[in-house]
C-alpha cells in the first residue's frame, strides 16, 4: 500500500489530499499540521475551510484511507510521497522584506523530514514556492542524508477557491516538474501513476524542476494581469461613457484572447495573486532583469489604484465627506463561495473609508466577525503567518459592526458597497433596502452584479465600475 502525507492541512493541503484519497481508494493518505486546533476541525463536523463539495468528500473517506492526525514525524516516517503545502508568506522584515517569499516553513519542513526519515522518499513541493526552492530543499535533505535517496518534485497547485473539488476532479492539467536523472524520471513516474487514476494521461504535463516551478508563478501572474488590464480599461470606460461589459464582451469574443478573466471589478484579491507577482518581481530583480521586474510590479499598481479609485468615488459622491455616515459592505471574502479574506479588496476598501471616519456595518455569508475584525487591525502580510505570530486579540474597530444579515447591514446606511460577488446580492429586496436608507440613497457595486437602471428606478444614486456615469457622479468628479 502506498502511503502519502502531507504537510499542511490549509487550503491547497486539505481538498487535494481529499480528492487523492477518494480517487485511490489502495493509497493511504495522512494530513498532519502542528496545529492541534486546525486538525481537531478537520475530524469534525465543521470542517476548518469553506468550500463548495469538500464536506461530502471528507466524509466519505474520513477513516477509510484518509486521515488527519497532529503526529506529524510518525506518518512523515511512514510516507512514500510527502507532499509539502507549509505557508510561503511574503517576507515582513530583512532582506527582500515586502517581496521575498518567506521560506522559514518550508526550511523547517525539510529539517525534520531529513530528520525522521530511514527510508527512500519521494518529497513533492505543493506550496507556491520562488524559482530554484527545490534546489535548497535537495541540499538540506542531501547534506543531511544518512545513506537515503531523496527526489524532489514540483507539483504545484492550480485549483482556485470557490471550485477547488470541481478544479481538483477535473483538471485542465497536472504539472510535475523533476530531476531529468533515471531516479528522477522514476520519482516522476510514481506520482502520475497516483493522478493516472482519474486525470487523463494527456492531462498529466511533465517538466524540469525549474520549468514547473515558474509556471505556477507565471500562470498566476498572467490571469491577475488579465485583471488589471479590464480594470485599467474600466476606469476609461466611465471617462468616456463606453460600458466595460460591452467592450469586455467584444474582446473576449477572439478565440486568441478568450472570455474568462475580463470581468471588471474591485479588485483582485486572495492568497496567490499578489503574493506571487512579488515574488516574480524579487526573482527578476535578483536575476539583473529589471525591466521585467517593472512590467510585473504594474499589474499590482494598477489592483491597488482600482481599489482607491473606488474609494474615492464613495467618498466623492457623498458630497465628499463619509465622515459619521453609515456605509454598508456587502461581501467581505476575495470572491464568492470561499470564506477566505486573504488580500480582499474589501479590507483596503474599508480601511480607506474608515480612513475618512465612516461607520461601516458588513455583511457577509460565510466570513465571522472575528475574521473581519482581525483582518481590518492586522498590517499587510501580516495574515500569511501562522495564528500565533499574529496579533492575538486584535483591538475591535469601534467604528465597524458585522451583522448577519444584508437588510440589518443596510438599515439607515448612507451608502452601500456591493465588494463580493455572491449570488444572493443580485435577489435582494433592494425597494426594501432603499426605504431603509437615508436619501439620497448610494449604491457602489464594486462587482457588477446588479441591474443600475432598474436600481435608478427605484430610486438609488448607482455606480457600476466602468459603466456610464449618472448625471450625478458627472457633477461630482473623482480624483484618483
Amino acid at each position: 500500500m502506498v502511503k502519502i502525507c502531507c504537510i499542511g492541512a490549509g487550503y491547497v493541503g486539505g481538498p487535494t489530499m481529499a480528492i487523492i484519497a477518494h480517487k485511490c481508494p489502495s493509497i493511504e493518505v495522512v494530513v498532519v499540521d502542528i496545529s492541534v486546533a486546525r486538525i481537531n476541525a478537520w475530524n469534525s463536523d465543521q470542517l476548518p475551510i469553506y468550500e463548495p463539495g469538500l464536506e461530502d468528500v471528507v466524509k466519505q473517506c474520513r477513516g477509510r484511507n484518509l486521515f488527519f492526525s497532529t503526529d506529524v514525524e510518525k506518518h512523515v516516517y511512514e510516507a512514500d510521497i510527502i507532499f509539502v503545502s507549509v505557508n510561503t508568506p511574503t517576507k515582513t522584515r530583512g532582506l527582500g522584506a515586502g517581496k521575498a517569499a518567506d521560506l522559514t516553513y518550508w526550511e523547517s519542513a525539510a529539517r525534520m523530514i531529513a530528520d525522521v526519515s530511514k527510508s527512500d522518499k519521494i518529497v513533492v513541493e505543493k506550496s507556491t514556492v520562488p524559482v530554484k526552492t527545490a534546489e535548497a530543499i535537495e541540499k538540506i535533505l542531501t547534506h543531511n542524508s544518512k545513506g537515503i535517496n531523496y527526489q524532489i518534485l514540483s507539483n504545484p497547485e492550480f485549483l482556485a477557491e470557490g471550485t477547488a473539488i470541481q478544479d481538483l476532479l477535473n483538471p485542465d492539467r497536472v504539472l510535475i516538474g523533476g530531476r531529468e536523472t533515471p531516479e528522477g524520471c522514476k520519482a516522476v513516474r510514481a506520482l502520475k501513476d497516483v493522478y493516472a487514476h482519474w486525470v487523463p494521461e494527456d492531462r498529466i504535463i511533465t517538466a524540469n524542476l525549474w520549468s514547473a516551478e515558474l509556471s505556477k508563478l507565471a500562470a498566476n501572474a498572467f490571469l491577475a494581469q488579465r485583471i488589471s488590464s479590464v480594470n485599467a480599461i474600466s476606469a476609461l470606460c466611465e471617462a468616456t461613457g463606453a460600458n466595460v461589459s460591452e467592450v469586455a464582451y467584444a474582446v473576449g469574443k477572439d478565440s486568441r484572447i478568450g472570455p474568462k478573466f475580463l470581468n471588471a471589478s474591485v479588485g483582485f484579491g486572495g492568497s496567490c495573486f499578489q503574493k506571487d507577482i512579488l515574488n516574480l518581481v524579487y526573482i527578476c530583480e535578483c536575476n539583473g532583469l529589471p525591466e521585467v521586474a517593472n512590467y510585473w510590479k504594474q499589474v499590482i499598481k494598477i489592483n491597488d489604484y482600482q481599489k482607491s479609485r473606488f474609494v474615492n468615488r464613495v467618498v466623492a459622491s457623498m458630497f465628499n465627506t463619509v465622515s459619521g455616515k453609515r456605509i454598508a459592505v456587502l461581501g467581505f471574502a476575495f470572491k464568492k463561495d470561499t470564506g477566505d479574506t486573504r488580500e480582499t479588496p474589501a479590507i483596503d476598501v474599508c480601511k480607506g473609508l474608515l480612513g475618512d471616519k465612516a461607520t461601516i456595518s458588513i455583511y457577509d455569508p460565510q466570513v465571522t466577525e472575528d475574521q473581519i475584525q482581525r483582518d481590518l487591525a492586522m498590517n499587510k502580510f501580516d495574515w500569511d503567518h501562522p495564528i500565533h505570530l499574529q496579533p492575538m486579540s486584535p483591538t475591535a474597530i469601534k467604528q465597524v459592526s458585522v451583522t448577519w444579515d444584508a437588510y440589518e447591514a443596510t438599515k439607515g446606511a448612507h451608502g452601500v458597497c456591493i465588494l463580493t460577488e455572491w449570488d444572493e446580492f443580485k435577489a435582494l429586496d433592494y425597494q426594501r433596502i432603499y426605504e431603509n436608507m437615508q436619501k439620497p440613497a448610494f449604491i457602489f457595486d464594486g462587482r457588477n452584479v446588479v441591474d443600475p437602471e432598474k436600481l435608478r428606478e427605484i430610486g438609488f444614486i448607482v455606480y457600476s465600475i466602468g459603466k456610464p456615469l449618472d448625471p450625478w457622479l458627472k457633477d461630482m468628479p473623482a480624483v484618483a
